[in-house]
């Protein structure tokens, strides 16, 4: 005996975009495959997101590092993208003798600069406008890329003024697999002109103009520790991919660009004073919140130099 069973209604067709991100299971894989998770001997580690960041407890920045502590603190590095520091009573000098435990340091012309060159300084607030707030890799306009910076707030608003972080390795594992075959061995042209045009002089900017000509980067970078393939192109920075129609290009970078959109790739730290972040920046992008006007809020950063990406 056949059953007849009940037929689904026709819908009508609802054309989905085909640059949109789409609802349902995220993969979120904190680790490169094959590699286990392990304690953590010499501080306290809290997870702040389920993919990145977490915040360290039972470390002063302001003490040498030995080198076992600056192994374990690497490690943590990798595997959480961001750290945090909480109650951190450090100089700027404290500051750049931690960030140098990870290489030397590097310089940025185009930002006003604090106690010395390699500590640049974010005064916000009042009547100077913010402009950090778009997703971005920082300095992606150099031909090496710094490998990470080291953030503390001097003056943190009464409220707002956070900042938050993606994931952008798995911002790479979510796209579809078309995408991702689509872009693996692509390249796109990074430019600092786009990044400072809305808000620097523009003589000033002119006088750079040879010393920092556009670079192109793979657009899927391999992580030089880790293996694994990040998504390595920012809003600020990244104006074309190579060889591409202008129209079609820009509609694949805005696929991209919007990856970094997504909340389960995120984390997002509250500031309070004495608190530093130290994240890797060739695995992530950034975002500070505009939200604190007209309070004052003051940062000091310092970026350590990083490598070609491949």
């Amino acid at each position: 005996m056949s059953i007849d069973l009940p037929s689904r209604p026709a819908l009508r067709a609802a054309q989905v975009p085909a640059d949109g991100i789409l609802e349902g299971p995220r993969v979120l894989r904190r680790l490169p495959d094959g590699v286990e998770s392990a304690p953590y001997d010499l501080f306290d580690l809290r997870p702040l997101g389920r993919v990145i960041g977490a915040e360290i407890d039972g470390v002063d920045l302001g003490e040498p590092l030995r080198p076992e502590l600056r192994a374990e603190l690497n490690r943590a590095l990798l595997e959480w993208k961001v750290l945090f520091f909480r109650d951190q009573r450090i100089t700027s000098e404290q500051q750049r003798a931690f960030a140098r435990n990870w290489g030397e340091l590097e310089t940025n012309p185009f930002i006003p600069v604090g106690d010395d060159e390699h500590v640049t300084r974010f005064a916000r607030g009042g009547s100077m406008p913010a402009y950090e707030n778009i997703w971005h890799t920082d300095v992606t306009f150099r031909p090496s890329p710094a490998l990470g910076s080291v953030l503390r707030l001097v003056q943190v608003p009464p409220v707002g003024g956070d900042t938050m972080w993606a994931d952008m390795a798995a911002a790479y594992d979510n796209l579809p697999e078309d995408v991702r075959q689509r872009i693996d061995g692509l390249r796109a042209v990074h430019d600092f002109i786009p990044g400072f045009d809305r808000f620097s002089d523009h003589a000033h900017l002119a006088s750079h103009q040879h010393e920092f000509p556009p670079v192109e980067h793979p657009v899927v970078r391999r992580h030089p520790e880790t293996g694994r393939r990040t998504l390595f192109v920012n809003q600020a920075f990244t104006t074309h991919i190579v060889g591409m129609d202008r129209a079609e290009s820009d509609r694949l970078l805005h696929l991209l660009f919007t990856q970094a959109h997504v909340p389960e790739f995120q984390v997002r730290f509250q500031w309070r004073e004495n608190s530093v972040a130290f994240w890797d920046n060739r695995a992530t992008q950034h975002y500070a919140v505009n939200d604190y006007h007209p309070h004052p809020r003051v940062a000091e950063r310092v970026a350590i130099a990083g490598d070609q990406p491949f």
